[in-house]
């Protein structure tokens, strides 16, 4: 009887526990659901204050839904808000700062100077063509003598060449002996057209002998002493090195055969060629800078002499000549050697880093920053390429000298600029000017056109 009675009044207790312990977890609940029910109404209180425009999915930005729900991956879609979407105008991009440390974004303020370009190119050692010498022969006849014996050998302007033999040649220097005597006897004839026809004998028999380019101390000689040579001397008409020899002693020669050919290696030219889009750097009377690997460490300044007026079909290049003093005759033709050209400056150019421009075939673009992770794609107009390292390039047209472009991940700039784009446009076209009473159930959005050719497609998913 006592047992009964104390585990009667032993479940009371018991019994009051577990009420209060119900009641908490109701309370709880109604807590926790009032909780939610406010902040459920105050995220509602914000949606009716923001336009929402789309749902994104967090992980891939080009998952688009026209209703809240689950993304591919089973994630919460993200709201996107009219205001925040049209933050920037066009096709700007707006990224959040630590992003845009994130992705290494690099800045560079765009510079005026005096631009202009260094050239290199490879170059051959040639004769300088203005400075080449042919000697031949006037008369027939045969080589007698022979002073010079071999190519390459160095001759000076007046030096013996060679001895000819020439019959016509003697029975010329006769009759202008004979022309000479007549001349004498016939001075004091009292008939003046005596004298006259016999000053034009000898005259004529003179010019014979100089148009054979016999010297005049030659003819001097004749007239002095009156001997025949049965040879006459061909000298060297200029300084220089024989790099043509076609005579033979004891061989016969044909008047206007030619017989040498000397080369002054005092002045050389030097062919190079450069690409086309080099050309414009280049003008008539450049300084230029040219080394051998035959001689290494030691420079040879010369100038550019000439660029012809035609590109050569086969390499795709200009061909210019050049011109260097070769005093030492260190240059010698068939040579190859390295050249240097500083290119004409531009001065007081617009130029921005080569590797800020994003050249996409119909349009040239750079990103220009606005600060705060705003950033605005600009197209602009270039021209040539130079500066140190030729790591700059020339702007004509879209930049004002002011401004901050991005210069590294702007392709990733260029592609968010796009897609933005391509979805503003697809909303452009899917509300319409009369837009529905808030509250009305709208069409679900259709799917989205990609939006650069080459990107990838961005569509527009239904969510049931």
């Amino acid at each position: 009887m006592n047992t009964q009675r104390f585990a009667k009044w032993l479940g009371i207790p018991l019994l009051l526990a577990a009420l209060a312990a119900a009641g908490g977890f109701f309370l709880g609940r109604i807590a926790t659901d009032g909780t939610a029910t406010i902040a459920g109404n105050k995220a509602s209180a914000d949606e009716g204050e923001r336009k929402i425009l789309y749902w994104q999915a967090p992980m891939n930005p080009e998952e688009i839904y026209d209703q809240p729900g689950k993304s591919a991956m089973g994630m919460d879609l993200v709201p996107v808000y009219e205001d925040a979407d049209s933050a920037e105008p066009g096709s700007a991009v707006s990224i959040d700062p630590a992003t845009v440390q994130n992705m290494g974004v690099r800045t560079e303020r765009v510079r005026r100077m005096d631009f202009s370009r260094m050239i290199r190119a490879v170059g051959e050692v040639q004769y300088d063509e203005e400075r080449l010498y042919l000697v031949n022969a006037k008369i027939s006849g045969w080589i007698e003598r022979l002073y010079v014996n071999f190519i390459g050998d160095q001759v000076r302007q007046g030096d013996p060449l060679m001895e000819i033999y020439s019959p016509e040649l003697v029975a010329t220097q006769q009759e202008y002996l004979l022309a000479l005597e007549n001349h004498r006897m016939l001075a004091e004839s009292s008939v003046p057209s005596v004298r006259q026809d016999a000053a034009k004998l000898l005259a004529s028999a003179r010019t014979r002998l100089e148009y054979w380019d016999i010297p005049a101390s030659e003819i001097e000689r004749l007239e002095q002493t009156g001997e025949v040579n049965k040879t006459t001397l061909l000298e060297a008409p200029a300084t220089g090195v024989v790099v043509k020899r076609d005579a033979i002693e004891g061989a016969h020669i044909e008047a206007g055969m030619d017989l040498f050919e000397i080369a002054d290696l005092r002045t050389v030219w030097v062919h190079a060629s450069f690409y086309d889009n080099e050309a414009p750097w280049i003008s008539e009377g450049q300084p230029v800078e040219m080394e051998l690997s035959y001689l290494p460490g030691k420079t040879y300044a010369g100038q550019v002499s000439y660029i012809y007026p035609y590109l050569r079909e086969k390499a795709r290049d200009v061909h210019v000549r050049l011109i260097f003093s070769n005093p030492d005759l260190d240059l010698k033709p068939g040579m190859y050697a390295n050249i240097q050209l500083q290119g004409k400056v531009i001065p007081d150019a617009l130029v921005v880093p080569s590797e800020a421009v994003i050249r996409s075939g119909a349009r040239t673009l750079v990103f220009v920053a606005h600060g705060e992770g705003r950033f605005e794609p600009r197209e602009i107009r270039i021209g040539e390429e130079g500066g140190p390292g030729n790591s700059l390039v020339r702007v004509l047209d879209g930049l004002s000298g002011d401004e901050e472009i991005v210069t590294s991940a702007q392709f990733m700039l260029d592609s968010e600029s796009r897609l933005q784009e391509a979805i503003r446009n697809m909303l452009q076209e899917r509300t319409p000017s009369n837009a529905q009473p808030a509250g009305e159930e709208t069409e679900a959005m259709p799917e989205m056109a990609p939006a650069a050719s080459g990107e990838s497609d961005a569509q527009m998913h239904h969510h049931h």
